[in-house]
């Protein structure tokens, strides 16, 4: 069975979109921050911390993403955007999905990517196992 995670942007912050094109662009940040590191350790940092290609289906470009693995430890993460009311409120949010036949490589780097991006967006994550996480500035 499938499961889902959800990176959701602060309310306080009603100006703040999100769509598919916003998140390829973090991941991409994401696999240079892990590039440098790599070469400040001496070894190719990126390929363990991201082992993944960047794929879209053609005519769904527009709707979600895939991550799919460069190594036999993973094989899929699928990426999708939405948007939801709180209250008088819209909250953009990232929808995390792991599909059947994810593997438990899968699970682990979707969460470290799910808490990076939190980080990075200053949102809430709801992680697959229900807990939640608050990144948001504390006033």
């Amino acid at each position: 069975m499938s499961q889902s995670a959800y990176i959701s942007l602060v309310v306080r912050q009603p100006d703040r979109t999100l769509t598919l094109d916003t998140v390829k662009q973090e991941l991409e940040h994401y696999r240079e921050q892990t590039s440098l590191t790599g070469r400040q350790l001496g070894w190719n940092y990126e390929d363990a911390a991201f082992p993944y290609t960047i794929e879209t289906r053609p005519g769904e470009e527009d709707k979600w993403f895939y991550l799919k693995g460069t190594n036999p430890l993973y094989k899929y993460i699928i990426f999708g955007v939405g948007e939801r009311q709180e209250g008088e409120a819209t909250v953009p949010y990232i929808q995390v999905v792991l599909p059947d036949g994810a593997t438990h490589g899968d699970k682990a780097k979707a969460n470290e990517i799910c808490k990076w991006l939190g980080r990075r967006l200053q949102a809430e994550v709801k992680l697959f196992n229900g807990r939640i996480m608050r990144f948001q500035p504390l006033k």
